[in-house]
């Protein structure tokens, strides 16, 4: 068909009609490349000619309207180079990677099934997946090898727990989490990976790879009571302190009581106990003195690590004593979770957990400030 007739069937039918004009067009604008490349028209003679025609191979092209058959040039002296598929390829990768950011950010597979056909990508190849899932495991792998060019003063360590696909059955994974507050006050993540648990040996593990990377300056470790975190303070980060998160402590005192309306007192005391030692100790002794030994023998075990936030700058303290830094991330990743329903392997937990965390330690560093550093 020549031009005026692919336009006179567009005319009767648009949507076939507009794939074989973008057909034709796209086809011109190579054949006008490879006159362009040759140095000269089909079978034109001249001294400018710089190659000669050698056929077609037909290519496919995805685009908004469908999948164009085109007619791609060949030369046999030079390589035929066209913009045609390398421009389109830019549009493809940027829808990619927007429904790769849909589906990071929590939109279900279906609803993004139904946005990608309205941009005539039905059928996505698994190359293209492939592609998407290189280019984020790329991002993220840089991000989490980055080198800590500022010294971390306080360090916020926890773990969150995902269902992942091991064959044919789910297992529950630990994702360890890492973030510091830097020496200039702003937050910081710096590290997460996918663990059995959360044994010593994990979080050791973890640890010396942050100083692989330049982690130095640690005072303070703020964490929840997981026994395999202290063990692996102790070790890493000598001359640091622990410091047990007070919303977990209280929370580890409550399990040990157990009728309902006793909880609420209990609470409530602790509370109004928590920042002054003697105080607490006085409650565990009430405690052992009602009857609720297992309360008080908790208070006991972490009396020694539950103050220690008191050594730093008072205007610090409400933000050095728990862990609620973390919890944004928490929230983040496991607001995902409900969507996807589980993981199919560690590396896709790690590819949509990096992700979420690039995007929130960027807000974190281009964003206020923490804490401020020159109140000591």
């Amino acid at each position: 068909m020549d031009l005026l007739s692919l336009i006179q069937y567009y005319l009767v039918d648009q949507k076939d009609g507009l794939k074989l004009l973008l057909t034709f067009l796209l086809n011109s604008v190579m054949q006008e490349e490879a006159r362009q490349q040759a140095g000269a028209h089909p079978y034109e003679r001249g001294i400018k000619r710089k190659a000669h025609r050698n056929g077609i191979r037909k290519r496919t092209l995805k685009t908004r309207v469908g999948e164009l058959i085109l007619d791609k040039p060949q030369l046999r002296e030079i390589s035929f180079e066209t913009k045609v598929f390398e421009r389109y390829s830019r549009v493809e990768n940027a829808l990619l990677m927007a429904i790769a950011e849909s589906y990071i950010q929590g939109v279900s597979t279906r609803r993004i099934q139904n946005i990608v056909k309205e941009f005539g990508l039905e059928n996505i190849s698994a190359s293209a997946v492939s592609r998407i899932c290189t280019t984020l495991d790329e991002q993220v792998n840089e991000f989490l090898s980055r080198p800590i060019e500022m010294k971390i003063r306080y360090l916020f360590v926890d773990a969150v727990y995902f269902k992942v696909r091991n064959r044919s059955r789910y297992l529950n994974r630990a994702l360890l989490i890492v973030t510091g507050v830097r020496e200039d006050g702003y937050r910081e993540i710096l590290a997460i990976k996918v663990a059995d648990s959360e044994g010593d040996g994990f979080w050791s593990d973890l640890f010396d790879e942050l100083k692989e990377r330049g982690l130095e300056g640690v005072e303070l470790v703020i964490s929840d009571g997981h026994k395999g975190i202290q063990e692996a303070v102790k070790t890493s980060f000598i001359g640091a302190s622990w410091q047990l998160c007070t919303v977990h402590f209280i929370r580890a005192v409550l399990k040990t009581i157990n009728k309902k309306d006793e909880k609420k007192e209990v609470a409530r005391r602790l509370k109004e106990a928590i920042e002054d030692e003697v105080k607490m100790q006085k409650l565990a002794d009430d405690l052992r003195d009602e009857g609720k030994s297992k309360a008080a023998d908790t208070i006991e075990r972490y009396r020694f690590d539950l103050w220690n936030y008191k050594a730093f700058p008072k205007a610090h303290w409400k933000r050095i004593r728990t862990t609620n830094v973390v919890e944004r991330i928490n929230k983040e990743l496991k607001r995902r979770t409900r969507v996807a329903g589980a993981y199919p392997n560690d590396r896709s937990l790690m590819r949509v957990a990096g992700s979420i965390v690039m995007d929130i330690n960027e807000e974190w560093i281009t964003g206020r400030r923490y804490l401020s550093m020159d109140e000591e």
